[in-house]
């Protein structure tokens, strides 16, 4: 044949594309651990979104895009008076859940946030209920949620275990935009050819950049960036179920492919990646094993690298906050990851700078005692100047071990240690705190706490009635399963 033309022979879908369709399509979640999880998960999403809607740098993003819109049966956001077409809802939604990093954590190769898709997910499933219940059909219902929810963790999770698009620069946000294009096709009612379109389009738009994660442009946008994604989700979605035709080689196609554009080279060097090695590896079936492992984010507002360091600077602070001031260096071993990402020395120029640098969120609890939303907050950074002199002391060392059981399957840890040296030759133990308090090993101990983070979150926004009838219904599991979405978010509606 000849080398000026190509053979146009269209392909089959790409089989990883299919895999995620039959998983989605014919999946039946019988876990009651994974379903018991996505309702604590649930719950403590929402509860992080209320809580954002105390800073007005998220705020001022919602609403519909143009003032004075009125939606039939428009998607409720959460805590808000607003109802949106199920796109800016999405956006809505996700935006807040997202905005102080406080919600659930998935880490290996590639990190993330899988209740992120709770925008587009919830933003659909109202919409659609509402409609359902003008024509007199059935609404879906808060199990459909649960299951939707698990699905969508599987989906971006399974696919983080051994794909980093950290690695060639890519946000993690990808994830969320496949995983929720996949889940609200199915509540929409998508057959196998349009999910497999929609999820298509999902991997052909062009991908976020990690830039806006990292010194020295850590900014804002990582707070939206995820309530983008499960929005543009949803228009994909959309698109197909109107029949939007889908592009079938989307991952493999040479030359023109995300595999061969997106994912073949490294961020630092720009090598090419083997061809074998440039396809996803996925080494295990979808099913319940990312929400039943999924990390909550219990005690800090933190990204997740820095949860334990957290911990253990609060653990060192009665021994140090007398002491600031005499205090010689104060040596932090992490893990990999952690360096990677949030080991950062300088200027911080916003609170989204903060809550991603290592040095800061040691920093504060070590001499607060606390680390909260308002800690990154400009005044209090500028009216505490000993937050930067401590920064200025820390050494970061990797450990080995950390590094290599933050990857293990059967550990999975997020390991940070701390010791803090005096200029008079004395010091403290090394504080060592190897998994979070949100890891599936301390589930019996977090759960309590967390269940106490949601009622914190609550009453920021509610009043002590409409809190207690919200507690009440998160602990009648038979009664929020078989409850109507839209009925669930009347209870959190202001």
């Amino acid at each position: 044949m000849s080398a000026n033309v190509d053979f146009n022979q269209r392909p089959d879908y790409d089989p990883e594309l299919q895999a995620i369709a039959d998983y989605v399509l014919d999946y039946r979640i019988e876990s009651r651990e994974a379903l018991d999880t996505a309702r604590h998960c649930l719950m403590d999403t929402l509860g992080c979104g209320l809580l954002a809607l105390r800073f007005p740098e998220c705020t001022k993003h919602l609403g519909p895009l143009v003032d004075g819109t009125i939606v039939p049966h428009g998607a409720r956001v959460p805590g808000t008076q607003l109802r949106l077409d199920p796109v800016k809802a999405a956006w809505d939604i996700g935006c807040i859940i997202r905005w102080l990093d406080y919600n659930d954590t998935w880490l290996a190769a590639e990190w993330g946030h899988p209740s992120d898709n709770l925008g587009g997910i919830l933003a659909v499933a109202d919409h659609l209920s509402q409609q359902r219940l003008a024509k007199g059909e059935q609404p879906l219902t808060l199990r459909d949620v649960l299951d939707a929810m698990v699905m969508a963790h599987e989906i971006q999770g399974v696919l983080a275990l051994e794909n980093s698009f950290n690695r060639v620069g890519l946000d993690h946000v990808v994830l969320v935009k496949v995983a929720s294009t996949a889940v609200v096709a199915k509540l929409m009612g998508a057959n196998r050819e349009q999910l497999l379109s929609a999820l298509s389009h999902a991997f052909v738009d062009g991908q976020s950049l990690r830039t806006y994660r990292h010194a020295p442009n850590a900014g804002s946008r990582k707070s939206w960036a995820a309530g983008d994604a499960t929005s543009r989700a949803v228009r994909l979605a959309d698109m197909a179920m109107r029949g939007e035709m889908g592009i079938p080689g989307v991952l493999s196609a040479p030359q023109w492919g995300f595999y061969d554009v997106l994912f073949s080279k490294t961020n630092r060097d720009q090598a090419i990646k083997p061809e074998a090695e440039r396809a996803f590896r996925v080494s295990q079936p979808y099913g319940t094993y990312v929400m039943e492992n999924v990390l909550f984010k219990i005690s800090f507002p933190a990204e997740f690298h820095a949860q334990t360091a957290a911990e253990a600077a609060v653990a060192l602070h009665p021994l140090v906050r007398d002491r600031l001031d005499e205090i010689e260096r104060i040596v932090v071993t992490t893990h990999e990851s952690a360096i990677r990402i949030i080991s950062k020395v300088g200027e911080l120029a916003n609170p989204a700078d903060r809550d991603h640098c290592l040095q800061y969120m040691v920093a504060v609890p070590l001499a607060f005692g606390d680390l909260t939303a308002e800690h990154y907050e400009d005044d209090f950074h500028r009216a505490h100047p000993v937050i930067d002199l401590l920064r200025d002391k820390m050494e970061i060392v990797e450990d080995e071990r950390y590094s290599l059981e933050y990857h293990q399957a059967d550990k999975r840890s997020i390991a940070n240690a701390i010791q803090v040296f005096f200029n008079d030759g004395t010091h403290t133990d090394r504080v060592a705190v190897e998994y979070p308090l949100g890891h599936r090993r301390r589930r019996e101990e977090g759960i309590p706490l967390l269940k106490e983070k949601f009622r914190r979150n609550l009453a920021t926004r509610f009043p002590a009635q409409r809190c207690e009838r919200i507690l009440a219904l998160y602990e009648d599991v038979a009664r929020l399963e078989s409850m109507p979405v839209d009925t669930f978010l009347e209870h959190w509606t202001i």
